[in-house]
């Protein structure tokens, strides 16, 4: 048993790692299996329970499905990644702009890859960092073709966190872009997320037409601009699509 300074996580691993070795297991099974106090399992096992993480048939246990989505969005995440660099690679060397692949995860969206520019104009970013939905062109790409339902819940629960002097701050205005997002095709960051750093941003879809990533190229006033625009939007639409494509030519 691995110990760590979170007993709770401790003990709910324990009986995470006796599920999954039983596949179904009794209350009683599952307490004396892991060396528990019964009234700690029957803690833990019914905020499991409440998380999805474990159910519940005919009063055996086992694994929840959440455990299958999770697995699901790791695999996902994984293949997307692999599959996205040489297109993204493309991508960045074209433009001669930063490229990112980012997904959702909550309430945020979080880069996974990251180009960098050859240039010597360098965009302050990094895998792992988590990005304002509202405020990014990266995280409109990820909300503007969300199912109805979904997109409200995220809408809820998200503060319009003034970041610059040009975020959207207003929920109606940030539906209103969601949808001139959606009609176009890609997303745009006017300086919104950071003073002086523009963006273009398009979804990458999987095989039911639902949004699994986006991808943006990021770059100052001098690189994405009114010109610039038109051109680089038609390259990161098309390098998304590709990416889709691939994508979707996995088995399963």
């Amino acid at each position: 048993m691995v110990t760590t300074k979170t007993p709770a996580v401790d003990k709910a691993m324990l009986i995470f790692q006796h599920l999954s070795e039983k596949g179904r297991a009794t209350f009683t099974e599952i307490q004396k299996g892991v060396g528990l106090p019964k009234s700690t399992a029957s803690s833990l096992l019914a905020s499991l329970l409440a998380h999805g993480l474990v159910k519940i048939e005919r009063d055996r246990y086992s694994l929840g499905l959440l455990w299958y989505e999770l697995g699901s969005k790791v695999e996902e995440e994984l293949d997307i990644k692999k599959i996205a660099v040489p297109s993204l690679t493309r991508l960045r060397d074209t433009t001669m702009l930063t490229c990112h692949l980012g997904v959702l995860e909550g309430t945020a969206a979080i880069y996974v890859i990251k180009l960098e520019s050859p240039t010597a104009i360098v965009i302050r970013s990094w895998i792992g960092r988590r990005l304002s939905l509202h405020s990014s062109g990266l995280g409109k790409a990820l909300l503007a073709w969300l199912p109805d339902e979904q997109l409200e819940r995220i809408l809820v629960d998200i503060v319009l966190e003034p970041r610059t002097a040009t975020t959207i701050t207003d929920v109606t205005q940030l539906r209103d872009e969601l949808t001139r997002t959606r009609q176009r095709g890609w997303a745009y960051d006017n300086a919104e997320d950071h003073d002086g750093v523009y963006c273009i941003s398009a979804p990458i879809f999987d095989r039911s037409n639902g949004v699994i990533a986006a991808i943006s190229t990021s770059g100052v006033s001098s690189q994405i601009n009114g010109k610039t625009i038109p051109t680089l939007a038609k390259a990161v639409v098309a390098t998304a699509r590709e990416i889709s494509l691939q994508y979707a030519k996995l088995p399963g």
